[in-house]
């Protein structure tokens, strides 16, 4: 098991356009991908993407099979690995929700988002991956993807009144973790 440091907001490696996978089912492509798991699930992330452990290459990882212990409310977003994803909205319908980042510890904020997406891109292997997904899914993943374009959710906040430090925002512990 190997355990990554995430990045923290304010490191120049987060603000770069990540670099496309070019090379598939390789060792080091698979390593990267088990770490980047490791990672995620030691930090008890809903994704992560390998610009946050300082990988120049457009990869996330998202979802479990199990309820996150962080948001034991929302649904299940199946196990994903995807490298060089496209996101294409659905709709103009967008969501806001709050957000937090393991990029942006202790923080939150209220972003909006697509509710409708089709993602598409390869797996490790090099196969097709092509899903139409909406709600906490389309969010998962248009937040990662986030990061493959050097965007961190703050960027995306309009209202700075609904943005601020989880403690002061959530004091009852409501909304305690970062996503």
């Amino acid at each position: 098991m190997t355990v990554h440091t995430i990045l923290k907001m304010g490191d120049a490696r987060l603000l770069r356009v990540a670099q496309p996978v070019t090379a598939f089912d390789t060792p080091s492509l698979h390593g990267l991908v088990r770490d980047m798991l490791d990672t995620m699930r030691a930090a008890n992330g809903a994704g992560l993407a390998a610009p946050q452990i300082g990988v120049d290459l457009q990869l996330v990882v998202f979802g479990t099979q199990q309820p996150n212990p962080r948001y034991p409310n929302r649904p299940l977003v199946p196990p994903t690995v995807l490298a060089n994803p496209v996101i294409t909205p659905l709709g103009t319908e967008e969501a806001s929700d709050w957000e937090g980042c393991l990029s942006v510890p202790g923080l939150r904020g209220w972003v909006p988002r697509w509710t409708r997406i089709r993602y598409q891109g390869f797996d490790p292997y090099g196969d097709p991956i092509d899903r139409v997904v909406d709600g906490f899914h389309a969010r998962v993943v248009q937040h990662e993807c986030d990061h493959l374009q050097g965007v961190l959710y703050p960027m995306r906040v309009r209202d700075f009144a609904r943005f601020g430090f989880t403690e002061v925002l959530f004091p009852d512990g409501s909304l305690a973790e970062d996503d």
